[in-house]
């Protein structure tokens, strides 16, 4: 017999990184014999990869925008949306990256549950869940003082040894032949993502339309006007403000400004060079020996650091001269002769996948209740 078989599993995603970080692990409940409820908020690019990833899902409601009145609405209306739809399926269990909404309900239900967090600095959302939540998987890497602020129990933390990003690289199989659909090849093309301008702890830093990506590109692009360029931006007013500051690139045709990019891991793969305001992505480049350039305009995070370390290819630059400065030197460098070959998987091997560590717990639970 399946361990979960006769099992129900709740599980919310409410941002693009949780169904990517998510989609082995919910392979794995499947053939375990679980039956899953997969809720989903309409957040940036999440439905989408949600569609590609072939993974069914109930959407529920959307992200509150850029002011801390349009947050509590939505999760207002978000809660009351999950209600209707976790009490008829009387879930086992619930499992989540970072849903506010979800840990409020799962204890309020008296459902056991588990989540994930590597941003502390999400100060509003780490302090709405950790109350919540019976248990928490974070890196080793990020101080447990950090989150003990928060509001957090120590006894509730499952620590391990690697970051967040591991969980999908790990099982990764490079695809070549989606280059094709871009027209580009491997090591011609550069990727840039802007900030995450909605975040909570980024209100009051930027203004949400703007990016730091008008004030570098132009110059990486001087230099380097042969490559392809990916912009990716996180809304619509930061694809229109960009577009506006980059109007002289309207007609380029190696100058694509977009919200989405599917098959966005094979395109970190293949790249020259990686660029992002967030950390997510360049992450995940470095992990894969992608030159990678974090123009984050705070503190390095943990994660940064520990990748840093441990002589991952990540870089962190706030000022805009010296990021144009730095892509230009590495786009004139040749790749690596291991840049795109499976040499990767032996390093990250070095570290623990924090979802098989969730999927043994949630097994382990509900096997021995």
């Amino acid at each position: 017999m399946k361990p979960l078989s006769q099992k129900k599993i709740w599980i919310d995603l409410e941002e693009p990184k949780a169904p990517i970080m998510f989609q082995y692990m919910i392979q794995c409940f499947q053939e375990a014999g679980a039956t899953l409820l997969i809720t989903a908020r309409d957040f940036d690019s999440t439905y989408k990869i949600l569609n590609d990833l072939q993974i069914p899902y109930v959407p529920v409601g959307k992200h509150g925008g850029d002011t801390i009145e349009g947050k509590m609405q939505a999760y207002i209306e978000r809660l009351h949306g999950l209600f209707d739809v976790v009490v008829p399926f009387k879930p086992d269990f619930f499992v989540t990256f970072g849903s506010v909404e979800g840990p409020r309900l799962s204890m309020g239900l008296g459902i056991p549950s588990i989540g994930f967090s590597d941003e502390p600095r999400s100060y509003f959302v780490s302090k709405q869940i950790f109350p919540f939540l019976d248990q928490v998987i974070t890196p080793e890497c990020i101080p447990l003082a950090d989150y003990l602020e928060l509001y957090a129990h120590p006894d509730k933390f499952i620590r391990y040894n690697g970051i967040d990003e591991i969980a999908w690289l790990s099982h990764y199989q490079p695809r070549p032949k989606i280059l094709e659909q871009f027209n580009v090849t491997p090591g011609n093309f550069v990727l840039i993502r802007s900030e995450p301008a909605f975040a909570d702890y980024f209100l009051n830093k930027l203004k949400p339309e703007e990016t730091l990506i008008s004030q570098f590109f132009p110059k990486i692009y001087a230099q380097h006007p042969n490559f392809t360029y990916f912009l990716l931006v996180r809304s619509d007013k930061q694809e229109n403000w960009l577009r506006e500051q980059l109007h002289d690139f309207k007609d380029y045709s190696n100058v694509i400004i977009t919200q989405y990019l599917p098959h966005i891991v094979d395109l970190c793969f293949y790249s020259a060079l990686v660029i992002s305001g967030g950390g997510t992505i360049v992450r995940e480049s470095s992990l894969l020996s992608v030159p990678s350039i974090e123009f984050f305009p705070g503190k390095s995070a943990p994660q940064e650091i520990f990748l840093q370390k441990n002589q991952f290819p990540l870089e962190h630059i706030r000022e805009p001269e010296i990021i144009a400065m730095r892509a230009n030197e590495i786009l004139a460098q040749e790749p690596d002769s291991n840049r795109f070959t499976d040499a990767f998987r032996e390093k990250i091997a070095l570290y623990e996948d924090p979802c098989k560590i969730c999927f043994d717990y949630v097994v382990k639970k509900l096997s021995n209740p």
